[in-house]
């Protein structure tokens, strides 16, 4: 359940304008409501500009909003596609995976110090959907799957991503 927060919303602004082309806020607006949340014009407005959302021209050539990305270089995001997110995923664990170990619905993944708040958010983003959601600290992040006993499955998927298999 997601509260009817204004850091909610903006959440779920992100969300869809970075997983599919978005070309208007009446547009953004319908698909909010689908989603169970109501907005007005001015308030998505206001939301679009706190977020740093723009209007770039797409793959097909419209314009489209985009937002930017999380990291270092801020690049505007737009049409992310679940297969795009796992692949970033993927060469991060490349990158920054040191281990996976499950336990029940748990799967603690250890990476250098200082990267794990930066792995957790593409875990968060790519969408995975045996994945409830993840916490990290420093270098340790505990992701919590959907099944009471999917973490061995979770951290074998976790593994085969380090070593190149999605």
């Amino acid at each position: 359940m997601t509260p009817t927060t204004k850091t909610a919303r903006h959440a779920q602004i992100r969300e869809l304008i970075s997983r599919s082309s978005v070309r208007s806020q009446a547009e953004l607006a319908q698909r909010l409501a689908d989603a169970g949340v109501t907005v007005t014009q001015g308030t998505l407005s206001r939301d679009l500009e706190e977020i740093g959302a723009a209007r770039v021209r797409g793959a097909q050539g419209s314009l489209i909003y985009a937002v930017p990305s999380d990291g270092h270089d801020r690049e505007l995001q737009a049409d992310q596609t679940e297969a795009m997110m796992t692949a970033r995923l993927i060469a991060l664990c490349k990158d920054l995976l040191v281990s996976a170990e499950p336990s029940a619905n748990l799967v603690i993944l250890r990476t250098p110090p200082g990267a794990a708040q930066f792995l957790a958010s593409a875990v968060d983003h790519a969408g995975l959907h045996e994945v409830l959601g993840c916490i990290a600290g420093d270098d340790t992040i505990m992701v919590v799957t959907t099944s009471p006993t999917g973490g061995a499955a979770v951290a074998d998927r976790f593994t085969g991503f380090a070593e190149g298999r999605s």
